[in-house]
């Protein structure tokens, strides 16, 4: 800070005992860490029971240097060998559980190890410090992987593995290469590619777009090529396209994993499948190609709204003009069908059916609008929606895209919010817009204005819905001689006075 450059020392605000406390088990957790990360690599470098892991290691190409540089090591197959080491060193039981190294049993009360008989990864937070492990097997026992437990600090949908060691060259290189799994990175890491990075049997998140564009602007996935990793990809690109991150796919032939074609084939083989890494678009299309029966008209509307919202991320006009050509041509569909398409899908209208009429275009996107306001701040705070409910029915917000993620939020109150699992639940087109309104930048000093300014909006659009509802019931009463107009002109003069009497 400049106060610090300009050495003057600043006012502290004296921590709390609980904040002294929990501060202090953050680092007695740390030391625990750190401990067992020496233990596995000592077992694993300097004792027999390693030997098991040493050959595995070596078997899968690993070098000496890519253990030592990693702290790769080796849990032995024993029921409490670190427990019970770590006990008679001073290390208590509860901190043990709590870094999640060892479990206890319910009858006994005594504890046990949680990694045995696994190859040990230690896993550090961007400071390099150790916040937790990832353990693989060497046999084929189950599970294949384990991560330790959701701790105060491992938390692995915020955590990407080799971050720590690969920032710098990822701010070099100018991007970041994203793989599925810690051996992936590590075998790509030891072929001499160190700007990568592994997320931990997890999906992508938000949260590690977030951390990767603090270092570059460029993002190149490299998933498994088989049936899941394309569809892990897919979801990976639909969280990055609405950043305006650059984004690349590395295609590994064969539905191989970096690690066996880099096995196979080498660090130089793998080089060029990076070079010719495919833009987002061409990924998408391909996918969407192999994946769509576009034959047929259904079809090839199907494969056009899938690319839709890739179109949308393409922010030079000339390029995206270029890529409707392709779509076009591809799908042998008219070059004005698909922009047609996509300047409807751009202002939220794609597929809306609506069966009163539609109020004048400027209204339209100010509703628009209104309602990405609201949505912006439901993520952050989704008890946000029972007080626009209580002003305004969720229906006042007209865009099908929008209402579709509002009710998603509703059913999730109280539930932390990732993208990872919303596949199931969300179309692409909510998982696009809901990535969207994650990542933006918000104005957190405004936004009790912006919230009045939206609230108002969407009650002067649902009042206009009413107004054109009533108005229609009193024409047909009167046409067919029902007195109950009369009820419906009072209801319609009424709203007609709440329209022209709200603030605006």
């Amino acid at each position: 800070m400049q106060a610090e450059k300009l050495g003057i020392e600043l006012p502290r605000r004296e921590q709390t005992p609980a904040e002294i406390a929990h501060e202090q088990e953050r680092a007695d957790l740390r030391k625990v860490n750190e401990m067992a990360r020496d233990f596995f690599y000592n077992c694993l470098t300097m004792t027999q029971l390693g030997t098991p892991g040493m050959a595995y290691f070596k078997a899968r190409g690993i070098s000496d240097k890519t253990i030592e540089e990693f702290h790769l090591g080796f849990a032995p197959a024993s029921w409490d060998k670190l427990s019970m080491a770590f006990q008679k060193r001073g290390v208590k039981k509860e901190l043990l559980l709590a870094s999640g190294l060892s479990a206890e049993r319910k009858m006994e009360g005594s504890l046990y190890d949680r990694f045995r008989g696994r190859v040990m990864i230690p896993i550090a937070d961007e400071r390099d410090r150790i916040v937790g492990f990832g353990g693989r097997v060497i046999d084929d026992a189950t599970p294949k992987y384990l991560n330790s437990p959701e701790t105060i600090l491992f938390n692995k949908r915020k955590l990407l593995f080799g971050l720590n060691r690969s920032h710098r060259a990822i701010q070099q290189a100018g991007y970041a290469i994203v793989v599925e799994g810690y051996m992936d990175a590590i075998s790509v890491f030891g072929a001499g590619i160190e700007n990568v990075v592994a997320t931990l049997g997890t999906a992508f998140t938000v949260e590690h777009c977030k951390k990767l564009l603090r270092y570059a602007s460029e993002i190149c996935f490299c998933y498994d090529s088989d049936e899941a990793g394309q569809s892990a990809t897919i979801r990976a690109l639909s969280i990055v396209c609405v950043t305006g991150a650059r984004v690349r796919v590395i295609v590994v032939p064969d539905g191989k994993d970096p690690d066996e074609y880099i096995r196979k084939h080498g660090a130089g083989a793998f080089r060029a499948l990076v070079s010719k890494a495919l833009p987002l678009v061409e990924y998408r299309l391909r996918y969407v190609l192999a994946h769509t029966d576009y034959d047929t008209l259904d079809g090839k509307v199907q494969a056009l709204h899938q690319m839709l919202p890739v179109l949308t991320g393409i922010r030079e006009t000339a390029m995206r003009n270029e890529y409707e050509k392709k779509i076009a041509r591809s799908l042998m569909l008219d070059e004005g069908i698909v922009h047609d398409e996509l300047r409807r899908y751009t202002h939220g209208n794609l597929n809306k059916t609506v069966s009163l009429p539609k109020v004048p275009r400027a209204q339209d996107n100010a509703v628009q609008q209104a309602g990405r306001t609201i949505l912006q701040m439901a993520v952050r705070d989704p008890s946000i929606l029972d007080h626009v409910q209580a002003v305004v029915p969720l229906s006042a917000i007209t865009d099908t895209t929008q209402q579709e993620i509002f009710h998603f939020l509703q059913n999730h109150k109280g539930k932390e919010l990732f993208l990872d699992n919303m596949d199931d639940t969300l179309s692409e087109a909510a998982t696009s817009e809901l990535s969207r309104a994650m990542v933006e930048e918000f104005d957190e000093q405004n936004h009790e204005s912006a919230y009045t300014d939206a609230l108002q909006v969407l009650c002067k659009s649902y009042l206009q819905m009413l107004y054109i509802e009533h108005s229609r019931k009193a024409e047909e009463y009167l046409r067919v001689g029902n007195p109950a107009y009369r009820e419906e002109l009072s209801e319609v003069k009424r709203i007609k006075h709440e329209i022209d009497t709200l603030q605006l």
